[in-house]
């Protein structure tokens, strides 16, 4: 996944004993089955992948874990990145070699039995 991919949320269960801190660090919260796009992904420090969405803002906290303030992020695996993402620069290209590679079409007015 990166930034700009379209993803479905697949799981935005909370368990009880992390409820009162997610409540505290994130003012909005995922929904299951809900498009989002990405904005942006944070490694923070190697622990664990999060991912921050343009559809929600929340605001930055101080996190002790990684010593630093920033958007509380979402873990990466609450989502799955949906098949239709924007095609990549390759991928377009591609397909202009096709159209151009194709001949071209006759003019049905004009074709003769």
């Amino acid at each position: 996944m990166k930034p700009g991919d379209k993803v479905i949320c697949v799981n935005a269960s909370i368990d009880p004993e992390k409820a009162e801190e997610i409540r505290r660090d994130f003012e909005i919260w995922i929904t299951k089955d809900k498009e989002y796009t990405i904005r942006e992904i944070l490694d923070n420090n190697g622990i664990v992948p999060g991912v921050l969405l343009d559809e929600i803002h929340n605001f930055p906290k101080y996190f002790k874990l990684i010593d630093r303030m920033q958007e509380p992020a979402f873990a990466l695996w609450r989502f799955r990145k949906l098949n239709y993402a924007s095609q990549s620069e390759e991928e377009m290209h591609e397909e202009e070699l096709v159209e151009v590679g194709r001949p071209p079409m006759q003019n049905p007015e004009k074709t003769t039995f």
